[in-house]
């Protein structure tokens, strides 16, 4: 049977980014995927990390940049990008923010994301 989701979890993390996962394991404890909704202010950045799990991101406005040891990858508004676990990334946000969603599989989890310390 469907299940609606009418009230997905806020997730708090600093820099005024907000995270709203509809399915994933803060949300419905599903360990196996996760969907959130991000928006992000201008110049928001995060520490470098090598999670665990393959992540989609798809932008819905604004641009997403990821960092990872090619080089820097623009990710605008239509366009998605697809990074694997192992790989060392950073994502941040391009001068008007951005709103995206990112599914992630497994779920995001907070041990699971390995973010650099400092």
């Amino acid at each position: 049977m469907p299940e609606l989701i009418t009230d997905p979890v806020r997730i708090p993390v600093p820099g005024g980014k907000i995270i709203d996962e509809h399915v994933g394991a803060a949300s419905t404890r599903d360990r196996t995927i996760s969907v959130a909704r991000m928006e992000a202010p201008a110049g928001w950045s995060e520490p470098y990390q090598t999670p665990d799990f393959d992540e989609v991101t798809v932008v819905l406005g604004g641009e997403v940049i990821v960092d990872h040891d090619g080089g820097p990858t623009s990710v605008l508004a239509g366009q998605s990008v697809v990074t694997r676990a192992g790989e060392r990334i950073r994502y941040r946000v391009g001068p008007e923010g951005a709103t995206y969603l990112a599914v992630c599989t497994p779920a995001f989890t907070p041990e699971g994301v390995h973010r650099d310390e400092g």
